[in-house]
């Protein structure tokens, strides 16, 4: 059992390892990017990655506090399904209409999940940023192309 003090430790260790392992790769626009704190420009569409010691996880979160224009960027997303694979290069991600995040609120997410990783094994360490790395770079890729359709959302 890990006490909240080592948690903290290894999970920063790993996060910085991470991003100093992505600083050098620039953003499909050629831009120097924060992959970390990747920053997509609409404030109801976060790209998040996370892992711990079960499983590392790759998502995008839509949420809206009007639950209308929350199904409108599901829908929206959804209708990008065959764009989102291909830049992706796979069609196993899960597409979550409507679940409950961590504060109680209701958001959409797609995600991939890579289970039997350990973040706090560092052996572990370059299977979750071989899991990671080519997804998020994927995602800003898809991004670029598709985010323009949800300016009109708001």
């Amino acid at each position: 059992m890990y006490t909240k003090q080592e948690i903290s430790r290894q999970k920063q260790a790993f996060w910085t390892a991470f991003g100093r392992y992505m600083k050098p790769v620039l953003s499909t626009d050629g831009e120097v990017i924060s992959w970390l704190n990747y920053k997509t420009g609409n404030k109801h569409v976060q790209f998040k990655m996370d892992a711990d010691s079960r499983q590392a996880q790759i998502a995008v979160i839509l949420h809206h506090s009007d639950p209308d224009r929350q199904r409108l960027y599901f829908d929206g997303f959804s209708r990008l399904k065959d764009i989102f694979e291909e830049e992706l290069q796979e069609k196993d991600w899960s597409w979550l209409r409507e679940v409950t995040d961590e504060h109680g609120k209701t958001v959409s997410v797609v995600q991939k999940t890579l289970t039997g990783v350990n973040i706090f094994k560092n052996e572990d360490w370059s299977a979750i940023i071989s899991f990671l790395k080519p997804r998020i770079i994927a995602l800003d890729s898809f991004w670029g192309m598709v985010r323009y359709h949800f300016d009109v959302i708001g």
